[in-house]
Order: structure tokens, then sequence, then C-alpha cells
């Protein structure tokens, strides 16, 4: 069972609404509190975390975050936190869950061909959360809680390694709490199209995005016969839907929107990365060769990162330049720029660039890993702690830039330091038993001080509590 349709499944038994609904979310009418969706999200969370296609790239997740936090701000709920993030699958979808978390699919990125088409199914995603549907949900759901919608979707989860066990285990979490519908209401997508239409045209993208692409999509249904493309079958599409959107964008003024080129670049690098990666060269070179492409900057970065992938550094360097003519000085262009350099085996110059990129870019997140990395592997792990410690006063919650804390300290034989910082690392990833072991593993270095070890200790029975009892609740 693809991973697609499992959070689908998911998102489908969160999400059995009753037909008519007001057009703005009552929190009376919901079972859950924001706190309890909150908590509900994040447990499904660290499944999603810990599973090989969740997508750790850090340049698409800030680029996610960005182009999410625009429609954000222009929603009903403009200081709502909402965490945005990309799966590793080439079917086209795109979900979302309670408690604030929109999840990008690989394949929706690829598939839509402006910025504002990515835009209108975020803005639809963010549509469900403002109206706190899935609260809502629950409020319907007699006998349910908390614990056993979490229940379900761990089992549903489960489903992506074995299907046999996961159906049974879903048809236990069923029994026991909940018994509901598994599909989404037209009501309720509707009402998700209008919010999402309203914050789209609201954050300056074009509104007439949302209708062309899921015509397009519902167009293309018949190449798929009764496969048809997976955001079709979680977002049931009809033509009267489509017809309502049109109507609606027919109220706004049109305009001419401009794609950002990070958009384009991001789009491309991802398509560069599928499959073999000789394969990925040849496309680009030939689409070039044959001007066969929507954006020819954008297909040229694609070269840069396929020649990457075949370890054609020098030639790598002469594309970029040309992209770089084109797109001049960009945070996604000064990325790869270190990244060629590093491959190239030019540390010094690579320190150096890095330093003047990040003057420039301060709060760009691959950057900021890279160069800490840079100087990890140069001799300078003390420097990397400090630009470390200053970006987790920002992000506490940056499990990469853990990550970079336990290399450092590694480096510096810090054995305690190392094995703490990793500790976080995996509990932020979602990997509460390897961060256990990790704290472990800290107890028994030797070294520290009184103050480090109580740290420890404390850290280690506060997760050990935590996961006694989620095994508690996977008896219950």
């Amino acid at each position: 069972m693809r991973l697609a349709f499992i959070f689908a499944f998911f998102l489908c038994a969160l999400s059995a609404f009753a037909e008519g609904l007001p057009d703005i979310a009552d929190s009376s009418q919901a079972a859950l509190s924001p706190q309890q969706e909150k908590q509900l999200g994040e447990e499904v969370m660290r499944s999603i975390r810990a599973d090989p296609s969740y997508l750790d790239d850090p340049e698409l997740a800030q680029y996610l975050d960005d182009l999410g936090q625009r429609l954000v701000v222009n929603s009903s709920m403009p200081s709502l936190v909402v965490d945005f993030f990309g799966i590793q699958d080439n079917t086209v979808n795109a979900f979302a869950l309670p408690g604030g978390f929109i999840g990008v699919h690989t394949g929706l990125i690829l598939t839509a061909e402006s910025e504002s088409e990515l835009a209108s199914v975020l803005s639809h995603e963010l549509g469900h959360v403002t109206q706190r549907h899935y609260a809502r949900m629950a409020g319907e759901t007699k006998g349910s809680s908390l614990e056993s919608l979490a229940a379900l979707a761990v089992a549903i989860l489960a489903a992506r390694s074995n299907s046999q066990v996961s159906t049974a285990a879903i048809a236990a979490a069923q029994a026991n709490s909940i018994q509901s519908q598994l599909d989404v209401t037209r009501a309720h997508e509707e009402e998700a199209d209008r919010v999402g239409l309203q914050v789209l045209e609201k954050s300056g993208f074009d509104p007439r995005a949302m209708a062309s692409f899921f015509d397009r999509l519902q167009k293309s249904t018949r190449l798929y016969e009764n496969n048809a493309p997976v955001y079709l079958r979680d977002h049931p599409l009809t033509s009267q839907r489509i017809a309502s959107i049109e109507n609606r964008v027919q109220n706004y003024p049109y305009k001419q929107v401009v794609d950002s080129p990070d958009f384009w670049l991001l789009r491309e690098r991802l398509l560069a990365d599928q499959g073999d990666a000789n394969d990925a060269l040849n496309f680009f070179e030939t689409a070039l060769k044959q001007k066969k492409y929507e954006n020819e900057t954008a297909y040229r970065f694609g070269l840069v990162e396929a020649l990457m992938r075949v370890r054609q550094y020098g030639r790598a360097e002469l594309e970029l330049a040309k992209v770089g003519k084109v797109i001049g000085r960009d945070p996604i262009m000064e990325t790869m720029q270190g990244r060629v350099l590093i491959a190239q085996g030019k540390s010094r110059a690579a320190l150096d660039f890095y330093r003047g990129a990040l003057d420039a870019y301060p709060a760009y997140r691959a950057l900021i890993y890279d160069y800490s990395s840079v100087l990890i592997d140069n001799g300078q792990a003390d420097a990397a702690l400090n630009l470390i410690a200053s970006r987790l006063l920002k992000d506490p919650k940056d499990f990469h830039l853990y990550q970079l804390r336990a290399r450092s300290y590694a480096a510096l034989g810090r054995n305690l330091l190392q094995h703490q910082a990793q500790a976080e690392a995996y509990y932020l990833a979602g990997n509460l038993p390897a961060a256990i072991d990790q704290l472990q593993l800290a107890e028994k270095s030797g070294d520290g001080n009184f103050y480090s070890r109580s740290m420890v200790e404390a850290r280690l029975k506060e997760l050990k509590d935590m996961a006694a009892g989620m095994n508690d609740k996977k008896k219950r």
C-alpha cells in the first residue's frame, strides 16, 4: 500500500464530517481542544518523521514553509502555527493533519505548472486546518477519544510495511473506538475550496490556478482508468466543484502572477534527483539541446544537480555560472555553489564562501547546516558550536542542529555531550527508542560534570516515562 493512500485513509478516518456545517469553524462543536489537536498531530508526526519517505531536504522544507506562511498570514488565523513538510512520493497529493501539519508530495510539486497552482493546493489544505474540520469530526464521532484516534492513525501508518497486520490493527482500533465513515464529505471539500480560494487571492497568487489545476487533474483520469491520481481519490473532484470555483474567481480581477525563481529551481532540482543519475543527466542534456523546456534557466539548474550526481563537478561549476548570470544572487544558488566547492575539495575557498553567503542570508537553513559541517570537517568544531547555539535560540526544535552539535562534540572528544545532543536529534526526528539509547550511552560515557550528568539523568527519566505511557496506550 502506497504511503500516499495510507495518509489519505488516515485523513478520511478523521474526516467523516456531517453535512451542512457553518462556513466559519465553530469551536463549540469541536470535541478536541486545540491543545488536543496539536497533541494528536504530534503523535502522528512522530511516525511520519521516522518513515523513510519523510523528505529531509532543508531547502525544500524552507521553501514550503515560506510559501505556506505567506498563505497563513492571509488566512482567518494569521497567528496559527502550521508546519509544512515534504514527502518523497511521486503521486500527486497533499494532506492536512490535526494540529496544523500539512504534507506535500514531491509529485504534486513536479506536476504543478506554476507556483500559483502549488499554492492553490496548499491553501485548500490550510482551509481544512483553519476550519478545524478534524476537531469537528471528532465531535460527530460518538465514543471517540484522543487515544483512540491516535491508535487508528498509527495503525494506518503501519500499513506501509505490512498491510495484513495493519488491516487487523485498523479493524481493532475501529472496533474499540471509531465507527465512522471513511470518505470526505463534499460539503467540507467545498468549504476548503472556498476558504482556500480567498486565502490564495489575498496572498497575491492567481486564484484561477485552483480551477485550472483541478480541471487538468480531472481530465487526466481518463488516462489512468481505475487508477486515478491519488489526489483525486483523497479529495473527490466533481464538475460541480470545479464549476463552483470557476464562478467564484469571476469576481476577482485578473492578475498576471510571476513565479518565484525558487519554485522553478527546486522543482527541476527535484526532477534531477529522480531515478538513475545517468538517465537524469541525459534527460536535461537532451531537453536543453532540443529546447524542450518550460524554463531554460531552471532546466540548466536541474542539469547542475544531475552533473553533481554523476560527479562531473567541473561541468557543474560551469553550468552553475550560466544560471547565475540570469538568476543573480539567491540562497538556493549560494547553497549549490558551496556544495560544488566542497565536492571539488576546495575547503578553504568553501569556508570563505560560506561566511559571505551567511552574511547575505543569515537565516537560510541549508547554508547554516553546510557551513557548520565544513567547519567541523576542517577542525573548527568550536566555531561550529557557536553558530549552532545561536541558531538553536531561534529554532530549538531543529533536529539537524542537534545532529551537527553531536558531530561537533564528537570531534572535540566530549562524549557525554555528544550522546546528549544525538539523543535530542533522535527525539525530534521521532525515534524515541534511539534517543533513550543515546542517553544511556551518555550516562556511561565517564566524562562531564555533575550538572551535565544530572541533566542527562533527568532527561532519560522523562523519555522513559514517555515511552512507558505510549506502551500503555497501545495495550489499551
